[in-house]
């Protein structure tokens, strides 16, 4: 029997067995852990808190040096309530680590984000620049309206000094020069 555990214990391409424990552990929530760690260092960060908490030692000192019936519980050194703080002090720093813990993953997974979205705009940035210098190198070559318009502009002035005519139908109707009759809008009589 012991040969047999100490057999299936040495091996390792097998799952152990799952142990039963006496006690159950509690089952806690992180994320509800954590919203409340969140909420509780964010009320120790306010105003408030400060206030309230002075008030509530101003009080705790001076019942205790004045006396309630001539009843007093915690004397000078005020022991009990340093320990009260020491308590609370214990309690709140591991809360406001994991509210911090929690913070900075978010910030973490945010820049990552931003990050990404960075080097998306970057990219989309890069290929228009690249398109635009195409297209500008594209252009380059290409004759403009104004250019054509220049060119006719001399190829009518050489027909006409070579004497040769054109008609009023056939010739294209070029800017600054007077419509020919088919253009002209309606007349008002």
């Amino acid at each position: 029997m012991a040969n047999e555990r100490t057999e299936r214990a040495a091996r390792l391409d097998q799952p152990r067995e799952a142990r039963r424990s006496l006690f159950s552990r509690p089952q806690v929530d992180p994320d509800t852990f954590g919203r409340f760690a969140e909420k509780f260092a964010r009320y120790m960060g306010t105003a408030k808190f400060l206030v309230y908490m002075t008030v509530f030692v101003l009080l705790w000192v001076t019942i205790n040096v004045i006396g309630i019936v001539g009843h007093i519980w915690d004397k000078y050194p005020f022991i009990f309530l340093t320990l009260m703080l020491s308590l609370q002090a214990s309690y709140a720093a591991p809360l406001i680590l994991l509210a911090q813990n929690r913070q900075t993953d978010r910030d973490r997974v945010s820049l990552e984000q931003d990050r990404a979205s960075n080097e998306r705009n970057l990219a989309d940035t890069e290929f228009l620049t690249r398109e635009v210098a195409s297209l500008r190198i594209a252009l380059r070559d290409m004759a403009t309206r104004d250019f054509l318009r220049s060119e006719l502009r001399s190829l009518l002035d050489e027909m006409e000094e070579r004497g040769i005519r054109q008609s009023t139908e056939n010739r294209p109707f070029l800017s600054g020069d007077t419509p020919p009759a088919a253009f002209e809008g309606p007349r008002l009589t």
